[in-house]
């Protein structure tokens, strides 16, 4: 990551907790973590959708993980009896 990046983010987050606070920065790492609704978190800050976005992309990262459910995983270790 350039380091320009990082300081930038690392600007964005002070700035926030300078004018939100810490409990509220918290508040909206786990409300993006669990995906909470980007308008409802927009009325809960007073700000928009699109700011939410904006913090959510400089905060962290969505990470999408398709996981095999156990009965298909236990279908494919099965021994073939054909």
């Amino acid at each position: 990551m350039p380091i320009a990046s990082t300081r930038s983010r690392e600007r964005v987050a002070r700035n926030f907790v300078k004018s939100y606070g810490r409990v509220r920065f918290r508040r909206l790492l786990e409300a993006l973590a669990a995906a909470e609704s980007g308008q409802t978190l927009a009325d809960e800050f007073g700000v928009s959708r699109e700011r939410i976005r904006q913090w959510k992309n400089t905060f962290g990262t969505v990470i999408t993980v398709y996981q095999v459910h156990p009965e298909v995983e236990r279908l494919l270790r099965e021994r073939r009896t054909a």
